[in-house]
């Protein structure tokens, strides 16, 4: 187990590499150049964000954009803004992510390898209702001034992109940040954003919560006791969202903590300003 200081001591000489700041008057990066990590961006409002020569985002109205880089990102990424005949690009060097594996034994076994068929249908389910929620796309920049910590006290328990082992069965990589914390601890919005969902009961993940920061960045708090906010509603950094839990898959009162850009799973502790 990794307590605050830990993490952050840990986390110091990866993102040494990987922390960076590239700009010049058309395209401006900062950010975590690394494996997980993900970098904002200023540009011409508007224009069209350009990944590997792949369009993928719009800069928002004051030409801020966001890029994430998932847990298999190669090592240089192309970023390149385009605006009526205008262009400026950066290749980024990306610093490889040191993903550790851990053990979660205990689990009933249904929570593992599902084989009720009414249960596997709850599970389709709940697989497409956070489909259309994780496809929000808001015009919003929520991100541009980074995250704080969703709770006051915590301790980090299982580190972001760790490959997971449950009952002895290896599982895909752990997408989440889970940091333990006493049952019914406040859990708070880390930046500005809309709630994409607000649900109680998930078979997976319990109480449920996403918010869309804009420009398709997503994040996700789950295993929550007690929901504070409604679908739909407008949510600013520090506003109370919901309260720490054991629901839906957990052994122990945790919030897990997980991001998303578009298709790409992120470390949402890597937004986190240090």
């Amino acid at each position: 187990m990794l307590d605050r200081r830990g993490l952050l001591a840990g986390s110091a000489a990866l993102l040494a590499a990987g922390q960076a700041r590239s700009q010049t008057t058309d395209l401006e990066l900062t950010g975590r150049f690394v494996q997980g990590g993900h970098a904002i961006g200023r540009t011409w409002p508007r224009a069209l964000i350009f990944v590997d020569g792949e369009a993928l985002s719009a800069a928002s109205a004051d030409g801020w954009f966001i890029v994430g880089f998932d847990r298999e990102a190669p090592g240089s990424v192309q970023i390149e803004a385009r605006l009526q005949g205008r262009a400026a690009s950066r290749t980024l060097d990306i610093a490889p992510g040191r993903f550790p594996s851990t053990r979660v034994n205990g689990l009933p076994p249904s929570t593992v390898a599902p084989t009720d068929p009414a249960l596997l249908a709850r599970i389709q389910e709940e697989v497409a209702i956070k489909t259309e929620a994780f496809a929000s796309r808001i015009d919003a920049d929520g991100f541009r001034d980074g995250f704080v910590w969703p709770l006051e006290t915590y301790r980090v328990t299982s580190r972001w992109g760790s490959q997971r082992v449950l009952n002895g069965t290896p599982a895909r990589p752990h997408y989440g940040i889970d940091l333990a914390a006493p049952q019914g601890s406040a859990i708070r919005a880390p930046a500005p954003g809309r709630v994409t969902l607000a649900r109680s009961g998930m078979h997976f993940e319990g109480g449920l919560v996403l918010i869309d920061h804009g420009q398709g960045l997503i994040t996700a708090y789950l295993h929550q006791s007690r929901i504070e906010v409604r679908q739909g509603q407008d949510v600013m950094r520090g506003d109370l969202i919901g309260r720490v839990g054991m629901t839906g898959r957990a052994t122990g009162p945790h919030l897990c903590w997980r991001g998303k850009w578009r298709d790409r799973n992120i470390d949402p502790s890597l937004l986190v300003k240090s």
